[in-house]
C-alpha cells in the first residue's frame, strides 16, 4: 500500500514537472531569441511568413527553436528602450491605468467585503449574490451600456473611461469577503466591548489580518489589467494614450527581434510583482478558498 500511495506521488510530481516544463519552455525561448542577433532570427524563424506559400505549392515553411544564441546581443533592448520612446510613453501610460485601478480596487473591495462578511442588515445575502452575477457576465455583455455611459459623462478618450469601471468590479469583493470569511468574529465582537467602532475595528484588525489576501488580490488585478486589451481599444482611440499591452500588436512583423525583446520587457514587471508577493499570494489564494 505505502509502495502504491509513494508510486502515486511520485507519478504526480513527475506530471506537475512535465506541465510545467511545458509551461516554461516559450518563455525562456522568448528570453533566448530576444538575446539573438536579427540575422540569426531570421535564420530560424525565416520561412515562417511563407506558410501561405506552402498552401499553394511554394516553399515548405520552417522552425528552427535554438535554445541559446549563437551571438550574444542586447541591441534588441536598446532599440526598444532608447530608440523607440513610443515603448516607454506606453508603458507609462499602463502604470497610470494599472496602479489607480489596483488601489482603488482594493480599497473599495475590501470596505465592500467587510459590510458582506461581517456585517448583519437585511438582504446581505441577496445584495452578494446579485453583486456577484455581475462577475459572471462576460466583458462584451456589459460593453454597450459601459460605452453609452461614459459617453454621456464625458469620459471618452480619457483613462478615467477605464479606470473607474475597473476599480468597482465584483472580483476584489468576492476574493475579499471569502477571505474575511475566515477572520474570527471573536476579535470584532472583543473590540466592540472594548468601545472600538467599525472604522476602527476595520483599520486596526481586519486590515492586518487580511494582508494576505489584499497582496493575492492585488497581484491578480495588476495581471488582469496589464493585460488588458478591449478598454483600451474602444475607449482610448487617441493611440497617444493607449497602454503598452496595444504595442506588441504594432510591431513590424519583420522586426521579430525587437518583438522578443519587448515581450519579455512586457512581462518582466508581472513576473517581479509575483516573485516579491509570492509569500502572502500563495497565503491569500489558500485562504480565500479560490482555486485556479
Amino acid at each position: 500500500m505505502k509502495d502504491m500511495s509513494r508510486n502515486s506521488r511520485l507519478a504526480l510530481t513527475l506530471l506537475v514537472g512535465l506541465i510545467a516544463v511545458a509551461m516554461l519552455v516559450p518563455v525562456v525561448l522568448t528570453v533566448t531569441n530576444s538575446l539573438m542577433t536579427e540575422a540569426e532570427i531570421d535564420r530560424n524563424y525565416g520561412l515562417l511568413g511563407q506558410m501561405a506559400d506552402t498552401a499553394t505549392g511554394g516553399k515548405e515553411a520552417f522552425v528552427n527553436l535554438k535554445l541559446l544564441p549563437d551571438w550574444l546581443t542586447f541591441a534588441q533592448y536598446a532599440q526598444v528602450l532608447v530608440l523607440s520612446p513610443k515603448y516607454l510613453s506606453m508603458f507609462w501610460h499602463s502604470v497610470l491605468l494599472v496602479v489607480p485601478i489596483v488601489v482603488g480596487q482594493s480599497v473599495v473591495a475590501s470596505l465592500a467585503a467587510y459590510a458582506f462578511a461581517k456585517l448583519r442588515f437585511f438582504g446581505r445575502d441577496k445584495l452578494f449574490a446579485v453583486y456577484l452575477m455581475t462577475m459572471l457576465m462576460p466583458f462584451q455583455v456589459t460593453l454597450v451600456p459601459n460605452f453609452l455611459v461614459i459617453d454621456k459623462l464625458g469620459l471618452m478618450n480619457h483613462a478615467s473611461a477605464i479606470v473607474l469601471p475597473g476599480i468597482f468590479g465584483a472580483f476584489g469583493v468576492f476574493m475579499m469577503r471569502q477571505f474575511m470569511a475566515h477572520i474570527p468574529m471573536a476579535y470584532i465582537e472583543a473590540a466592540k466591548i472594548d468601545g472600538a467602532s467599525h472604522r476602527t475595528i476595520f483599520a486596526r484588525i481586519i486590515v492586518p489580518l487580511a494582508t494576505p489576501g489584499l497582496a493575492a488580490l492585488a497581484v491578480l488585478l495588476f495581471i488582469d489589467n496589464w493585460n488588458m486589451i478591449e478598454q483600451p481599444l474602444i475607449f482610448l482611440q487617441d493611440k497617444e494614450k493607449q497602454p503598452l499591452s496595444l504595442y506588441l500588436a504594432q510591431i513590424n512583423a519583420a522586426s521579430k527581434g525587437i518583438a522578443f525583446a519587448a515581450s519579455v520587457l512586457y512581462m518582466t514587471p508581472t513576473v517581479l510583482l509575483f516573485l516579491y508577493a509570492e509569500s502572502y499570494f500563495v497565503e491569500g489564494i489558500q485562504q480565500s478558498g479560490i482555486k485556479g
